[in-house]
């Protein structure tokens, strides 16, 4: 994902859950594959830190698609408890999360 539309329509309409590090958002989108997009704020850090971060959610979510539901937008962000952290410590956070969403996602009954 790249435009600001796409941000923004994941943001209103989409299914959110959080971790002390991360925010992931998730969106039903109309047969578009898996969408990935990821932010990351200046209040984290310096272009260096914030790229680091930014580098391992992409790698995280590359390594482990399967993690995620066929047809949905997936939005990362990242908060400032994010820096620091190796990948295992965010693929786990990742992981867990992701697995609160898709739950939230599935009607009860």
């Amino acid at each position: 994902m790249k435009n600001k539309r796409d941000f923004q329509r994941v943001y209103r309409r989409g299914q959110s859950v959080a971790s002390n590090a991360l925010v992931l958002y998730l969106y039903r989108n109309r047969g578009q594959g898996r969408r990935f997009g990821f932010s990351v704020s200046k209040k984290t850090g310096k272009a260096v830190v914030r790229n680091r971060v930014r580098r391992l959610l992409r790698e995280i979510c590359r390594l482990n698609e399967s993690w995620f539901p066929e047809n949905y937008d997936v939005v990362i962000i990242a908060r400032k408890d994010a820096v620091g952290k190796n990948y295992h410590d965010l693929a786990g956070q990742v992981h867990h999360l992701i697995g609160r969403a898709t739950r939230k996602l599935v009607p009860k009954g």
